[in-house]
C-alpha cells in the first residue's frame, strides 16, 4: 500500500510542484462540497497545468531580455495616425511568425517603437514563443566576438532556435564594414526561416549610411521587405511632449500668486 503520508514527496519526485503544495487544501474543499474523486483529481491536474503555463511564461519573458516591462494596452495608440487597434491585435496574435515573416517599424525617436517591441514581445511570450530583444549595437558586437572566436555559426544556430529576434535601433550608429558583414550574415540566415522585428529611425532611402554603399544596402533591404509588415509611426516625440508638459506645469506653480490688492 502506498504511504499516504508520503504523498507530497511522491508528487515532488514527479515534478508536480503545484499539486504537492495544494493537494491537502483542495481535498478539504472537495470533501466539504461533496465532490467526487474524479472531480478532485481534475481540479488538481488543472491547477498543475496552469502553474506550469505561468512558470513557462515567466521563463520565456526572462529569457527575452526585455529592458523593461510595457504592455500593448499602455501604448498611446491615438497619437499615431494610421495605426489601428485591429492591426495591433493581429500582430499580438503572432500568426505572421508562423509564416516566418518580419515586422519593420519606422519612426522618429520618441514615437513608441521600443514600447511596441516590448509590448508585443510580452504578448508573444505569453503565447509560448521564444523571443529575444537586443539593440542593434549590442547584437553587432556579439556577432563580432563570435566571429573572432570562430563561433559565428554556433551563435547563428543559437539564434535560429528563437521564434522572433527583435533588433532595436538598427540605424542608431554607423557601422564599419566588418560590422555590416556579420549583421548581413545574420539577416541572410534568418531570411524565410525565422522572423525578425526591426526598428529604425531612418527610412530605407537613408540606409546607405549604415551599409556604406548601394549594393550592400540593397541586399539586406530586399530580404527584409520580402514577407514583411511595415509600420510607420508618424507622431511627435512622446518624451518631448511629456517634457513640455512638465515644464509648463512647473512654470505655473512657480508663478507669483496675486496680492490682495491685485486680486481686488
Amino acid at each position: 500500500m502506498p504511504d499516504i503520508n508520503n504523498l507530497e514527496g511522491l508528487l515532488k519526485k514527479l515534478g508536480l510542484k503545484a499539486m504537492a503544495q495544494q493537494y491537502l487544501s483542495y481535498a478539504d474543499g472537495c470533501e466539504k462540497s461533496g465532490q467526487t474523486y474524479l472531480e478532485y483529481l481534475t481540479q488538481l491536474v488543472s491547477l498543475e497545468l496552469e502553474d506550469r503555463d505561468q512558470r513557462r511564461i515567466q521563463r520565456l519573458t526572462k529569457q527575452a531580455h526585455l529592458p523593461c516591462l510595457k504592455t500593448i494596452e499602455e501604448f498611446k495608440l491615438q497619437r499615431v495616425k494610421g495605426l489601428s487597434p485591429s492591426i495591433l491585435e493581429v500582430l499580438r496574435g503572432g500568426q505572421f511568425i508562423d509564416q516566418c515573416e518580419n515586422l519593420l517599424l519606422f519612426g522618429n525617436p520618441g514615437t513608441g517603437k521600443t514600447h511596441l517591441c516590448i509590448g508585443l514581445a510580452q504578448a508573444w511570450c505569453q503565447r509560448g514563443r521564444k523571443v529575444l530583444y537586443t539593440s542593434a549595437a549590442s547584437l553587432v558586437q556579439r556577432l563580432l566576438r563570435a566571429k573572432r572566436d570562430l563561433e559565428l555559426d554556433q551563435l547563428i544556430k543559437q539564434f535560429d532556435r528563437l521564434d522572433m529576434l527583435i533588433i532595436d535601433d538598427i540605424s542608431y550608429v554607423p557601422y564599419e564594414r566588418q560590422e555590416t558583414d556579420v549583421l548581413f550574415t545574420l539577416l541572410s540566415e534568418r531570411y524565410e526561416r525565422r522572423s525578425m522585428m526591426i526598428t529604425s529611425n531612418a527610412k530605407f532611402s537613408d540606409w546607405e549610411s549604415i551599409f556604406k554603399d548601394k549594393m550592400t544596402t540593397a541586399a539586406p533591404i530586399d530580404r527584409l521587405v520580402h514577407h514583411s509588415t511595415i509600420l510607420e509611426l508618424n507622431a511627435p516625440s512622446y518624451r518631448t511632449e511629456i517634457a513640455k508638459k512638465k515644464k509648463s506645469k512647473r512654470k505655473k506653480t512657480t508663478q507669483k500668486k496675486p496680492t490682495k490688492k491685485e486680486a481686488k
